[in-house]
């Protein structure tokens, strides 16, 4: 691991002393930790594995595996998310979420976008926008692999985001910042650092708040995070945004946190603060800060004119087909955009048109797949979603050697599937279809996602 780099540990023991400073970086050059977040409704091995305390579904590893090599990880049965940042979750924990609107504003790779999808239900939405097109699409295959259908994936700069003014109840900002949390897991973000990128993340970062503050509603929640240590990216960032907008910040509820977790709890205006040090609390530095929008604040709930419209409405034939495919078809509105059939939940399904009509989307809902005579050619993201009814098909149970087999796309044994389209599981857990004809299996994972290194 090279050396951390001279400029950062001066500001480092200036920002907080010789004694904190310097263990601070002290820690960076110690082994990071292995951690992951379950799925709350997929088994998984290491359910009894020590847990996160501010993260009810977090675990601890002993060591790191060969995720690429476990067939649960491409099932989705957890997220490979390190500790702290799980800590969101504990900010969200007696805020009352479920059924709510949240924007996950700078969402990739999309381990805080899964977490909120789970936090705020079937009946709520997540809108998670990356502005890079590359990131998004990895944002999706992660959303895709959760078996979610309560989340947008949008493309989208801040500024065009906040066209959905005062809509959103709650707005996380994870923005993009000098990466010096990440110094102990990425060595290679101590070569990228610079004092100069510190300076452009901070004046970027009150950008993306000045505009992500325009979408939440009167009484709504913000919460601003960054995985770096300087307070210019953080307790500055705060500063400069309350110097704008102070009088429309009022504080949240004081959330607790227990000594023993070991992180540092502290305040800039209305805003409570969180600080992670690697040598304090069991996880890589990150910073998070939480505080509500007043309730006198002025502003509504404006709905931006349409752009165009995307939907068309399933007709009632192919409702049918649709509707067998998932366990509670009475919840779900099923319509077209271009050839594919997409699900939705009814209760969110006109704040997803909303969304898909007014800002560029890379990825809504549940794509069930295309319709060929009637019949249902299914996605793999209807593989991977919780609500899939089993018994609209056969299940082709697979080995750990089979599976892993199917996620290479190799060939496997025709005698493992029954004639047609079949649900490929392992120990229970969806990974995709494979069609069998005759004596031979397509294999349908998507090739972009096949496992490539072994």
């Amino acid at each position: 691991m090279g050396m951390l780099p001279e400029r950062f540990v001066e500001r480092t023991l200036a920002d907080w002393g010789e004694v904190e400073g310097g263990a601070l970086c002290a820690s960076l050059d110690t082994p990071s930790t292995t951690s992951i977040r379950l799925h709350p409704r997929r088994w998984c091995r290491w359910e009894e594995a020590e847990r996160i305390p501010w993260s009810p579904f977090g675990r601890y590893l002993s060591e790191r595996p060969s995720f690429t090599l476990d067939s649960q990880f491409h099932a989705g049965a957890y997220y490979v998310q390190e500790p702290s940042s799980q800590f969101v979750a504990h900010i969200l924990a007696d805020e009352p979420v479920e059924g709510k609107r949240l924007l996950d504003l700078c969402a990739a790779p999309g381990g805080k976008t899964t977490l909120y999808s789970s936090l705020v239900g079937d009946e709520g939405l997540v809108v998670a926008n990356e502005i890079n097109r590359q990131r998004a699409a990895v944002l999706a295959d992660n959303v895709r692999k959760w078996g979610v259908g309560n989340v947008v994936v949008t493309v989208e700069e801040p500024a065009r985001i906040a066209v959905l003014e005062s809509w959103f109840d709650v707005v996380a900002v994870d923005a993009p910042c000098s990466g010096e949390g990440m110094f102990r897991k990425m060595p290679e973000a101590r070569e990228e650092w610079s004092e100069n990128s510190v300076k452009i993340c901070a004046d970027r970062q009150v950008e993306i708040l000045r505009e992500a503050w325009k979408t939440l509603r009167p009484g709504g929640l913000l919460i601003y995070s960054t995985c770096t240590f300087n307070r210019m990216e953080d307790e500055g960032v705060l500063e400069a945004f309350l110097a704008e907008s102070g009088d429309e910040v009022v504080e949240s509820q004081q959330i607790q946190v227990q000594d023993a977790w070991g992180i540092v709890v502290g305040t800039v205006g209305p805003f409570q603060t969180f600080r992670f040090f690697p040598y304090r609390a069991r996880g890589e530095g990150f910073f998070a800060a939480v505080a509500r929008k007043s309730f006198d604040v002025g502003g509504r709930n404006r709905m931006p004119k349409s752009r165009r419209n995307l939907f068309v409405q399933a007709g009632r034939r192919e409702d049918e087909e649709l509707q067998r495919w998932v366990v509670e078809p009475e919840r779900m509105s099923f319509v077209a955009v271009n050839d594919t059939y997409y699900g939705y939940d009814a209760s969110q399904y006109e704040a997803v048109k909303t969304v898909a009509e007014s800002l560029r989307v890379v990825a809504s809902g549940v794509a069930m797949g295309q319709l060929f005579k009637g019949r249902l050619k299914p996605d793999h993201a209807l593989a991977m979603f919780c609500g899939l009814n089993r018994e609209a098909l056969p299940v082709a149970e697979l080995s750990e050697e089979a599976a892993l087999q199917y996620l290479r796309r190799q060939e496997v044994a025709a005698s493992d599937f029954e004639e047609g389209v079949n649900l490929v599981t392992a120990e229970g857990l969806a990974l995709g279809f494979a069609k069998r004809i005759g004596n031979r299996v397509n294999n349908m994972y998507p090739n972009s996602l096949r496992i490539l290194n072994l």
